[in-house]
């Protein structure tokens, strides 16, 4: 299987909530990118369901998301394209992202 990913993925390790076809659970999100996520649950979800998705920040304010699934690893979750995300949801993600890669590492000296 090809990996079609436009984005580098970051592992995180944030909290989420997520409702689908079969109820609504708790979740961990373990890696994340502008274009979609892994989401560890033990709610069971089908590669093509239509997922509402709530994503807490690190300041402790919350990202509500559309996603498809594309891909389930029963029972430990799914990965999750987010569906046309607005300017300001795709802002907030980068700034997850960037605010969990950190700043920029300085460059080694050679003596």
């Amino acid at each position: 299987m090809s990996d079609r990913r436009r984005e580098e993925r970051l592992e995180v390790s944030l909290d989420a909530v997520w409702d689908g076809k079969s109820g609504n659970y708790t979740a961990r999100v373990t890696d994340l990118s502008e274009s979609g996520c892994y989401v560890d649950t033990l709610g069971e979800a089908a590669a093509g369901d239509i997922v509402h998705f709530k994503l807490q920040l690190p300041g402790g304010d919350w990202l509500d998301l559309a996603g498809e699934v594309a891909h389930t690893t029963p029972p430990l979750g799914f990965g999750m394209r987010f569906l046309n995300p607005t300017d300001e949801q795709i802002e907030k993600l980068r700034s997850v992202i960037a605010h969990r890669q950190g700043p920029p590492h300085a460059p080694l000296l050679s003596f």
